[in-house]
């Protein structure tokens, strides 16, 4: 039996994440009071819910050898190391988790996990100083300017015993996968969900916090991402963005379809996607219950599909009608162009085909005839 446990507590719309003992039932103060100080920072929830198991995990592992969290800060640096270590391997092993149909922990997963406790542990450092600083972790720093011209000194660390995580292998949906599972789907809702995402390449929780009140132009058919804090069904904007999107008039025409299908569930509140049945109705449709939707549809159809498939397919779909890298870069919402590059599905015959055309037309580039 597991030792800790993660519960939560809302208050309002706010959601706060605790640590529990399982056999004490006492909440374990300093990391339930590291995770209410992330929420009260603006975090989003499934950020700190990551953390909150993250640290969950941690603690098991500390159970395990057995280690107090403040005794490895007098470890030198060669058991820190193989301190922390051997946690990502712990993980590895799945022995965070006691699922019988365990699939592959992936190494950047377990090194997600570790962050997220190395971060823990700079919060008790800043809890009580007598601590120190972990001797694993080597620190950069730069200094950055702000908007108004004020210098910050931002320090970076760097832990060098991250396991090495493999390249995400998400190919990106196919046209026809697309459309065999709308003929699939049982109701316009879930038609209209991955029709926008597709449309959009907006993340999963983006589209669920569209708002059809206030996020949708319906004279320019323009879809808004909007940060909230407060949404009902924990869908947030990533990074606090803000980016619009247009659908084509068909899309818009099954948008409005569905607004007048479901226009008695909808005007009790601003979500556009929502439960449509059972006791739950007309509240948000959450991710999870999207997820479940999706399995449901791979039964049906043998067509494994996820929003992030479908995301990737808008990116890739976007490269051949020949958008720029920077449009597509921007209309994902990606910090970094290297993300989006990731996600273009360019083989090596296309970079063949290119190179060929540029000599083509640029054959004397050099004036190599000349040098002979």
């Amino acid at each position: 039996m597991r030792r800790y446990a993660v519960d939560t507590l809302s208050e309002g719309k706010v959601k706060y994440f605790f640590i529990r003992d399982c056999e004490t039932l006492d909440i374990v103060l300093l990391p339930s009071k590291y995770l209410k100080h992330k929420i009260k920072s603006n975090r989003s929830p499934n950020t700190v819910k990551r953390a909150a198991f993250a640290i969950c995990y941690y603690l098991e592992y500390l159970k395990e050898i057995p280690m107090e969290a403040e005794q490895v800060y007098r470890l030198d640096y060669e058991s820190q190391n193989e301190h922390f270590i051997k946690f990502l391997h712990w993980l590895k092993a799945g022995n965070h988790t006691q699922d019988n149909n365990l699939r592959t922990i992936h190494n950047g997963t377990c090194n997600a996990y570790l962050e997220d406790v190395f971060r823990f542990h700079l919060f008790m450092e800043s809890m009580d100083e007598r601590l120190g600083s972990l001797k694993v972790l080597s620190y950069s720093y730069h200094m950055a300017v702000n908007a108004v011209g004020v210098q910050k000194k931002l320090r970076f660390q760097a832990f060098k015993g991250y396991l090495k995580a493999e390249e995400r292998n998400v190919r990106p949906a196919e046209h026809e996968e697309i459309i065999q599972i709308l003929q699939a789907c049982t109701n316009c809702r879930d038609q209209l969900l991955l029709l926008m995402i597709a449309e959009t390449g907006f993340r999963i929780g983006e589209i669920l916090g569209v708002d059809y009140i206030h996020d949708i132009d319906y004279q320019n058919h323009m879809v808004s991402v909007c940060f909230r804090e407060d949404n009902d069904n924990e869908a947030r904007a990533k990074n606090a963005e803000y980016r619009k999107a247009k659908v084509s008039g068909e899309t818009f025409d099954f948008l409005m379809y569905y607004l007048a299908e479901y226009r008695e569930l909808l005007q009790h509140q601003r979500f556009l996607f929502i439960n449509i049945a059972g006791e739950s109705a007309g509240q948000p449709l959450k991710v999870d219950s999207v997820y479940d939707m999706l399995k449901r549809m791979e039964k049906k159809t043998g067509i494994d599909l996820t929003p992030h498939m479908l995301r990737r397919y808008f990116a890739n779909m976007r490269r051949k009608a020949g958008w720029r890298l920077e449009l597509i870069q921007q209309a994902l919402g990606h910090k970094h162009i290297d993300t989006t590059i990731k996600y273009l599905n360019i083989v090596d015959d296309e970079l063949l085909e290119a190179s060929e055309e540029f000599y083509t037309r640029n054959s004397a580039l050099y004036g190599v005839k000349e040098l002979l």
